[in-house]
């Protein structure tokens, strides 16, 4: 989980800068000891399933924990289609078997892409992402509240968004 190279979830970017309830891009401090709401980047999500290896550590226990919720977007289902189709990777079995079963191994949620979602996804700060899926992934996290768990550096960096760094 990450807050400026630390392993901890950026829960609080300096909490006593944001009084009276301003907090940036929607950001909100304190999940605590509840379970958190994890967003699985594409990336993150293929590999819990075939190179969990890639993982960090506290990373693969986040998941494993049965406390977390676990979401997928569709968007990512997209993704891994793209990278099937270029040759890019090879799953064991149909796309259609492996979302079904890697879905049931993480007991993730799915979540759908909105209209909401998609206007956020180009909300963000224009800098910040040329690939529509990754402003996708970050929009549903913030939209949702979720913490996004990723090893894309701009990702990691957006401010806004609270993420979780996939290889710790």
């Amino acid at each position: 989980m990450r807050s400026g190279g630390s392993s901890q979830i950026r829960l609080t970017q300096g909490i006593d800068a944001y009084q009276d309830g301003y907090y940036p891009c929607g950001f909100k401090p304190g999940l605590g000891n509840e379970p958190v709401n994890l967003l699985l980047d594409t990336h993150v999500w293929i590999w819990s399933q075939e190179s969990p290896d890639e993982l960090g550590v506290l990373a693969r226990e986040q998941l494993a924990n049965p406390a977390n919720h676990l979401y997928l977007s569709t968007i990512s289902t997209l993704e891994i289609a793209r990278l099937i189709e270029g040759g890019g990777i090879e799953l064991r079995g149909s796309l259609r078997s492996w979302i079904r079963r890697s879905t049931d191994v993480l007991r993730s949620r799915t979540v759908e892409l909105s209209h909401d979602i998609a206007m956020a996804a180009y909300a963000l700060p224009k800098d910040f992402h040329r690939d529509p899926a990754d402003r996708i992934l970050a929009a549903t996290a913030k939209h949702l509240n979720l913490t996004l768990i990723t090893a894309d550096e701009r990702i990691l960096s957006l401010s806004c968004v609270h993420t979780f760094d996939a290889r710790t």
